[in-house]
């Protein structure tokens, strides 16, 4: 029997979804396929067709995280008009989803291991470092920073940012911890700040 394409969407989003409780939960070495498809009531036959395996369902779960945190930074980033105020924005919005408890060990701790790290640079350029190089090149355009190496300050405010995410979610997401991070990123801002 031939699905219609609404009905495959339902099932690659009913795997999506049951998959990424049981990562979220269990954490990627725990899970079995048997576990999800057993909860999505579906066959191993489903997830073999869309995503060929357990690790191509985790990359697809790993980037719909991406893809998530993405769209909430450049929302939240487009609440001004101002490029200082995008930025600050963005860097708080990533912060805020990224350490998010649904997202800590798909994206921080099981992410890295089970993907490498050439896939999850290569996601983490596609969804968020093009966007916040795109915004410090406007920046520069503007003449509010003096940087001659756009890259470099992209490379150094997303290894930051990264980096600083695995700490607010080893501190419980607290949102005093968020406010320390975004000081120590003002101040990092203001050392190219024209």
């Amino acid at each position: 029997m031939r699905k219609t394409k609404e009905e495959t969407i339902q099932t690659i989003n009913l795997l999506l979804n049951t998959a990424k409780h049981y990562f979220t939960e269990k954490g990627y070495a725990h899970v079995s396929l048997e576990d999800i498809v057993q909860q999505a009531k579906l066959t191993r036959g489903a997830v073999y067709h869309h995503f060929k395996n357990k690790k191509g369902l985790f990359l697809a779960v790993f980037e719909d995280i991406q893809k998530e945190i993405g769209e909430e930074v450049e929302k939240e980033a487009m609440k001004s008009e101002d490029l200082w105020e995008q930025l600050l924005n963005g860097c708080r919005a990533f912060l805020n989803v990224a350490s998010q408890p649904d997202h800590k060990r798909i994206l921080l701790i099981d992410g890295p291991s089970v993907l490498g790290w050439d896939t999850f640079r290569m996601m983490d350029r596609k969804y968020s470092m093009n966007s916040l190089r795109e915004l410090l090149t406007a920046m520069q355009e503007h003449k509010l920073i003096q940087v001659t190496c756009i890259d470099a300050l992209t490379h150094t405010l997303s290894g930051a940012m990264n980096e600083a995410v695995l700490w607010i979610a080893e501190n419980n997401e607290s949102n005093e911890t968020i406010e320390e991070v975004m000081k120590v990123l003002k101040a990092l801002m203001l050392g190219v700040r024209r």
